[in-house]
């Protein structure tokens, strides 16, 4: 779509005399024109709500498509400085007249007023174009503020934000449109720039995550794309994404730039900033903001001679949902399968290319992963299909030492005793074979405490070239999930505390695991143990204190980022925990921001969900949870 004019030509065709549409130009009148600030008041509701109005002001911005079907219109000549009547804005609810209508122009509008969930608008009857110049509106420069008493002073106004603003989520950019920004810096936490997840830094219901939790809500804005589409139903999928594409990602933890005026606005129980017309695709005239550009393309050196890290593989189903019978889908726009929604064993990809779309974003990212050994959630258990239990993690290893050119990759065999029971995803570890060697076979727990989650792997290295003092021993883990609340009247109902459903059963595996490190370490003739995985629990959660109360040292809660999203809050549920004697030898640690902090746009999942191509075989977005990398300097003596 050809977009409107700007307000520059809108103010030439007015100088000529000349209308810019279909609207018949009209005289000012004096009488029975209600000011805008009357219609919008001094409270949260209008105190003409019912009531039919005429109102005048300038067109600050226009949606002819998209959903808001309507523009907003303030008093000639606000902005410079704050009424204390009300707001000099109100949105215009006008289908019919809206394609008639161009940023600029001044308007006289008739209509009722009315409160659309929390948004004064006037439903226009009869729109006309004011043959007077108009005194043009000033973008009122301010900070935003913390509550809704403040922002709704400035409801429906053309503002330019001041302060510093950072992308604190993307997750509905892929589906609504929809960044969420973080205004300012944490008074809470300091330095912190997102919004960090309450648990992941203090007790559950404790008064200081309780404080987080509201200074989160205050300092949260949506940054819209002027529309109400969601990308997600096909008849939408034609749209070209806001603000990405193939090559221009917005990454959590980017400083967003303002760098034109947007409008204050309220919809569906959020406060947002819409763009002055509706934004479609990566390069639009009208995107108000500009983003930090975000490169990973290699963690940060953890030093020390033998490191260790987590990756959780996103389902890597080597058996697709074409290998079987029942398996139903999630579609592209097109139609075709992506990957299995259920009906069948299979989780992850739909068919062969699918698979081969995954495994390259899978490949790319664990061949940059400078780990030694690595913990891997979330791959197939290839016995439920028949095969050996070891096939897809064998077939990974065979596609990762392919795409590296050479044998750089081994894998830790499943030892001769195996649960009878698994899940069909299970834990694993791939190594080095020229910087670790193994010592023993790997050991499964079978314990009834991890009957609803993935049986822990343990198994020993040496570093090549080393002696016993060089041996560790590394535990793979996959704690229960937060979801599929099992509601009231279980102890594992979600008691709103921020820990989620199934916290008791994550604080039992913790006190299981325990014992089972303890056990292992006479086995493996160590006390250097590493317990990593993705353990479904934020740092400050009951199931890490058991941990810790073990004598554990949380290592990747040292580092500097965040391995998870959700809901617009960043933690980490992923974890390296090392034995007291293995932590005093750790050099460094990274959490690798490959995942959680991109679109899931990016993702296989989503290959040809929009007609934006937003498919690249790299490492962004090749899980949903980020990599875990920790050092040691295991030596000798």
């Amino acid at each position: 779509m050809q977009k409107r004019s700007t307000s520059i030509l809108a103010a030439a065709v007015l100088a000529a005399g000349l209308s810019l549409s279909g609207l018949a130009p009209v005289q000012a009148a004096d009488t029975g024109i209600t000011a805008i600030e009357a219609v919008q008041g001094t409270s949260d509701t209008s105190p003409l709500a019912g009531k039919k109005v005429t109102v005048q002001g300038v067109v600050t911005a226009a949606y002819a498509e998209g959903g808001l079907r309507g523009f907003y219109l303030q008093t000639a000549g606000s902005g410079g400085e704050i009424s204390d009547q009300g707001s000099s804005a109100v949105f215009i609810y006008a289908p019919k007249q809206v394609a008639d209508v161009a940023v600029g122009q001044h308007l006289q509008v008739a209509g009722t007023v009315s409160e659309y969930y929390g948004l004064t608008q006037i439903s226009a009857s009869s729109v006309q174009e004011l043959a007077e110049p108009a005194e043009a509106v000033k973008p009122l420069a301010i900070t935003l503020p913390d509550t809704d008493e403040q922002r709704e002073r400035f409801e429906s106004m053309l503002i330019d934000p001041q302060g510093s603003f950072t992308v604190a989520d993307n997750y509905s950019l892929n589906q609504y449109g929809e960044i969420t920004l973080a205004q300012g810096t944490s008074q809470i936490i300091e330095g912190e720039r997102t919004l960090r997840q309450p648990t992941d830094v203090f007790k559950a219901g404790s008064a200081q995550a309780a404080a987080l939790a509201a200074e989160n809500e205050r300092r949260a804005i949506v940054l819209d794309d002027g529309a109400t589409l969601n990308f997600s139903t096909k008849s939408n999928t034609s749209t070209p994404l806001p603000y990405i594409d193939g090559q221009h990602r917005v990454s959590v933890g980017a400083q967003a730039s303002f760098t034109s005026p947007v409008i204050m606005d309220y919809r569906y129980d959020l406060w947002r900033l819409q763009p002055t017309g509706q934004i479609t695709g990566a390069d639009d005239a009208q995107i108000p903001a500009s983003f930090e550009r975000i490169d990973n393309d290699k963690p940060q050196d953890v030093g020390g001679n033998v490191s260790v890290g987590s990756f959780n593989v996103l389902n890597y189903f080597t058996t697709t949902g074409e290998d079987l019978e029942g398996c139903s889908y999630y579609d592209d726009r097109q139609g075709n399968p992506v990957t299995v929604r259920g009906g069948c064993d299979a989780r992850g990809a739909a068919n062969a290319a699918s698979f081969e779309r995954q495994q390259s974003k899978i490949v790319s990212a664990l061949n940059k992963f400078a780990a030694d050994v690595v913990v891997l959630e979330e791959i197939e258990n290839s016995s439920r299909f028949g095969e050996d239990r070891d096939a897809a993690l064998s077939h990974l290893v065979d596609e990762l030492n392919a795409a590296a050119g050479g044998k750089q990759w081994s894998y830790v065999p499943s030892p001769s005793a195996v649960p009878a029971d698994e899940d069909v995803i299970r834990t694993a570890m791939i190594y080095r074979a020229d910087a670790v060697k193994l010592i023993n076979e790997s050991v499964i727990l079978d314990d009834p405490a991890f009957d609803n989650a993935r049986d822990p792997l343990a198994q020993a290295f040496q570093r090549v070239g080393g002696n016993q003092k060089t041996r560790f021993l590394v535990v793979a883990n996959h704690f229960k999930s937060k979801g599929s609340d099992p509601k009231d009247g279980s102890a594992n109902a979600d008691k709103g505390d921020g820990q989620g459903a199934w916290n008791q059963a994550r604080v039992q595996q913790a006190q299981a695991l325990v014992q089972f490190a303890d056990g292992m370490k006479k086995t493996a003739n160590t006390d250097k143990v590493v317990l990593a995985g993705d353990f479904n629990s934020y740092a400050a959660e009951d199931p890490i204190q058991v941990l810790l109360e073990a004598g554990y040292a949380d290592l990747g809660a040292q580092a500097d980022s965040r391995s998870y999203l959700f809901k617009g809050l960043t933690g980490s549920l992923d974890h390296v925990f090392a034995s007291q004697p293995l932590a005093k030898k750790a050099t460094g640690q990274d959490i690798w921001n490959i995942n959680a902090t991109e679109s899931i746009a990016y993702e296989y999942s989503r290959y040809n969900y929009n007609v934006t191509q937003l498919f690249n075989a790299d490492q962004y977005r090749s899980s949903d949870h980020d990599p875990v990398l920790v050092g040691f300097q295991l030596d000798k003596k």
